[in-house]
This record gives structure tokens, C-alpha cells and sequence, in this order.
């Protein structure tokens, strides 16, 4: 598997060195075989099974099934179909049973069984899987490729990667592989995955790196590696392994319609997966960096209203109040560019970096602030001690629509008071200062701004407004001085974000 296929063709020596020096030196060829690179690696890879219990309620077979009594006569014992007639009515709930136990109904455990993958990172029998592997067991079996069964302890797991570590016992030390540096990993380049698909034991697929940096389910702290090694179902856990037999990622997911491989399988990168096996297998839990600032991307036209050179960066909208980012001087308008000297690339990027920075570390951020570059101090909190207050949405505002001012009528913007009913109709909190939007003109550079009925515009760049009378002197300040646009911060839906709104 891997090997190419073609015409053979006669080639001269001088062009066979030719070829081989237009081959850069760091690539290598397609394997002919990975069959030593698979007996090397496959006994530290391991089968998971696992058995999970949960009280099952009520009868869940429609009413009017004609299986109805036939499952109840032959398969008593199975859950959720119940022993004998509940109180007593030979004909049972003739209305259907609900989803819930009613009374009369014997609530009964129903366990059920689960398949996966994993690896020995440790010869002292740590085991690396996924967490919704052993999400909800409560037995763990560990099955190496000799046949031998053990009991596994959960040592701690982490759902925002979705990694678990294990440990098992032995007089023996166990067959067990390293972590290889997924950094280094290119697209392009040769990997071999082994698990356990559909339960049928061991067995070992090959394909190449096909993208990095693939975000998916949400998990923004996880860069995934795409891999088009077949991966299935029963192989979540397993190991993806680099050509020198490191483990680069840690099969996760996939993307499939049908339930099979269809070449698009997700592995977390090494160098994430070892920094949070590294402490799960320490203290049992994972210890991750809280700022305590609200982001946002740096589009095209918010880059344009602060003069930044690319739209690279994270936005500060909002600082929680008592944070480390409060005490550290960050500020609404600031936008992040570095992080303990690497740079931040985007909203993702740098909630990554700060989730892997250790609470109570002190961290070096580079903000840009009013066209300036500056250095700041701050020491992480932990996120498992963070409160961030709770955001009510709000609706769309209602009310009389005065006529707009100049400046304003030029963007596209009609905004009026924050009247007491205008506040209520916006759920608009007491501290909050400015001026509520009440029509958008269509085609205007307020629309493509993305500003909207109902936003409330509290700043425009370092200058608050409370009225239509502030919003227009700022807008016309800034067009005097030849701005072509201007940062404007909105509360949107009680949540702050700001918006790079065009004067032009």
C-alpha cells in the first residue's frame, strides 16, 4: 500500500543524478512496503473496550406497533420494555407511553458496550485515547495485540481535546512508542494510522498528510491534522505515526456521511496531545492560561481604521473587570499581534496560545494601540476559576426614526436616543452609554460593515458618544483628518464588538 504504479521506464544514469538532484534533500520517496515500519509500532497499540450503565425509563415502542407484543412476550428482559402491565391495565397507556418512567413502570440499569483505540505512551502502562472513548464508563479493558486483557484506571481526561489517559498494571514493562514533533509535520508527507475499526482488531492504514490546521466541533484550541488514511469507526484513539515510527496526532474524528472512510480523518497534533497527556498523567487534570478578554477578528476594514499593515491579530472588545487582563493595562481597541514573542495569526490562534500558557505564568503581549506598538506584563489566570458574567440577548430596536445628520446620512446611519423605552425594547443596561441604530441604509458602508437595527454605538475609536450629535462630530473629526474609516465599538445583542466602518 503506498507503492506507485506506472510504465517502467529506462533511464541513463546522467538523467537519473539529474533527477535526483532536482529532488529536494528533506523529501522522501513513496515506501515501498510498511510492513517493518508496522511490526515495529503495532504492540504498543491497543484495543479499548468499554462498558457504560445508565437507568433506562418507560416503554419506548409506539402504541400502535404491531411488534408491541411480540417484544414484550419474547424479549422480556431487554430495557425500556417493561414487566407485566402497569397499573394493572391489561391494554397499557392507550394514549402511547411517554419517554419518561410513569409509575408502575420498574426502572432497570441498561449497559451497553463500546469500542476504541489507544497506545502505550509509557513502558509503565499509560495509555493514550480519546475522551469520548471512556466518556461515561464505568469498566475499562485494555487488549493488547497478544491477546493479553487488562483492567484500565482512568487517570484524567480533558473534553476540549478530547484525550484521556489510562493506566494499567503488569509485572512486565509494556510495548510503548514516543511523540514525534507534529510542527515538523508537512502536508505532503507519508503517515501510517493503527486501531481498531469496527471492533475487527489491529489493523494498519497508510496515506499522506492531506491539510493542517483544520478546525472542527468547535474545539478551537485543537488544530487538527487532516489525514486521508482510511480511518473508521473503532479507531478513535489510535495512533498516526510518521515514517521513523513517532506519533505525530491522535485519531479523533471523521468526516463521513455513510459511517466509513471516505478519505477525510482528523488527528490532534502531537504537540498538543503531549502537552496535555504531560499533565493529566502529573495531576490527574489540566491546567490552562485565562486572560479574561472578549475577541474579535481583525477583518480588512477594521485593519484600515486602526493603520494596520495586515488584518492579522485578535481585537479586544471587552476586558472582564478584576481579570488579569484588566490588571495588566489592556484596553477595548487593543489588538493582540504577539504572545510571548510568536505571532498571533487570529481569534483561534490566540486562544490557543493562551489555553496552553500555565496559570500564573507571566506572559509577554504585544498589543497595537492608537498606531502604536507596546509591550504587556501579565500574568494568566486559571480558566477553571474564571467567572464570566452572563449576556441576555436582546431585540431589535423600535421607535420613532428621526431624521439623520449629514455625516451620518453619508455612511448609511440612522440612530437615535437611548431613551428609557428605547432601553427596554434593547434590554440595554444601565451603564451602558450611547446611541441605538434604527435604520441601516442598504448599499451604504454601514451595511457593509455589518451594522445593524437594534446595535447600540458606544465609541468611535477612543471617543465615547451619547448622542447623534457626538456620533456626528466624531465622524466628521475623523474624515477631517483624513481618515477613510474609523473603528466604531457596538454593543450588539449585550455583547461588545467592534466594526471598521468606511467614511468613503
Amino acid at each position: 500500500m503506498g507503492q506507485k504504479s506506472g510504465k517502467t521506464a529506462v533511464v541513463t544514469g546522467f538523467a537519473l543524478l539529474m533527477a535526483a538532484a532536482a529532488t529536494p534533500a528533506s523529501a522522501r520517496p513513496a515506501p515501498r512496503s510498511f510492513a517493518d515500519l508496522a511490526a515495529k509500532v503495532s504492540p504498543a497499540v491497543v484495543n479499548i473496550s468499554v462498558e457504560r450503565q445508565r437507568r433506562v425509563a418507560g416503554f419506548r415502542t409506539p402504541q400502535n406497533s404491531p411488534f408491541r407484543d411480540f417484544y414484550r412476550r419474547y424479549f422480556p428482559n431487554q430495557p425500556g420494555i417493561p414487566r407485566g402491565n402497569p397499573r394493572g391495565n391489561p391494554r397499557g397507556n392507550q394514549r402511547g407511553l411517554p419517554r419518561e418512567m410513569p409509575r408502575g413502570f420498574p426502572q432497570r440499569n441498561y449497559r451497553s458496550r463500546g469500542l476504541g483505540s489507544g497506545f502505550f505512551i509509557d513502558p509503565a502502562g499509560y495509555v493514550v485515547t480519546n475522551y469520548h472513548v471512556i466518556r461515561g464508563a464505568t469498566k475499562i479493558k485494555v487488549t493488547m495485540s497478544n491477546g493479553k486483557s487488562y483492567t484500565a484506571k482512568l487517570i484524567g481526561s480533558d473534553p476540549k481535546t478530547d484525550l484521556a489517559l489510562l493506566k494499567v498494571t503488569a509485572k512486565e514493562p509494556f510495548p510503548s512508542v514516543g511523540w514525534g514533533d507534529s510542527g515538523k509535520a508537512r502536508v505532503g508527507d507519508w503517515v501510517m494510522a493503527v486501531g481498531n475499526p469496527f471492533g475487527l482488531g489491529g489493523t494498519v492504514t497508510a496515506g499522506i498528510i492531506s491539510a493542517r490546521g483544520r478546525n472542527i466541533g468547535g474545539r478551537t484550541i485543537v488544530d487538527y491534522l487532516q489525514i486521508d488514511a482510511p480511518i473508521n469507526r473503532g479507531n478513535s484513539g489510535g495512533p498516526t505515526f510518521d515514517m521513523d515510527g513517532n506519533v505525530i496526532g491522535v485519531n479523533s474524528a471523521i468526516y463521513s456521511p455513510n459511517g466509513g472512510s471516505v478519505g477525510l480523518g482528523f488527528a490532534i497534533p502531537s504537540n498538543i496531545a503531549k502537552q496535555v497527556i504531560g499533565q493529566l498523567k502529573s495531576s490527574g487534570k489540566i491546567n490552562r492560561g485565562w486572560l479574561g478578554v472578549q475577541i474579535q477578528p481583525v477583518n480588512a476594514q477594521i485593519a484600515s481604521a486602526l493603520g494596520l499593515p495586515d488584518p492579522n491579530g485578535a481585537l479586544v472588545a471587552m476586558v472582564v473587570p478584576g481579570s488579569p487582563a484588566a490588571r495588566a493595562g489592556f484596553r477595548p481597541g487593543d489588538v493582540i499581534r504577539k504572545w510571548n514573542g510568536a505571532a498571533v495569526k487570529n481569534v483561534r490562534d490566540l486562544v490557543r496560545k493562551v489555553a496552553q500558557t500555565k496559570a500564573g505564568a507571566a506572559s509577554r503581549a504585544e498589543v497595537y494601540r492608537n498606531r502604536n506598538s507596546l509591550t504587556l506584563t501579565v500574568t494568566v489566570g486559571d480558566l477553571s476559576r474564571a467567572r464570566t458574567a452572563s449576556v441576555r440577548p436582546g431585540n431589535r430596536g423600535q421607535g420613532n426614526v428621526p431624521a439623520p445628520a449629514p455625516a451620518l446620512e453619508k455612511v448609511g446611519l440612522t440612530v437615535a436616543p437611548l431613551t428609557p423605552t428605547m432601553r427596554r425594547s434593547l434590554r440595554a443596561k444601565p451603564e451602558i452609554q450611547g446611541v441605538a441604530i434604527v435604520r441601516v441604509r442598504p448599499d451604504s458602508g454601514a451595511a457593509r460593515a455589518n451594522l445593524r437595527r437594534g446595535d447600540i454605538i458606544t465609541r468611535v475609536g477612543d471617543v465615547p458618544v451619547t448622542s447623534a450629535g457626538e456620533l456626528q462630530q466624531a465622524l466628521e473629526a475623523a474624515s477631517q483628518a483624513g481618515r477613510k474609516a474609523v473603528l466604531v465599538m457596538v454593543q450588539r445583542n449585550g455583547r461588545p464588538q467592534f466594526v471598521g466602518l468606511a467614511l468613503g
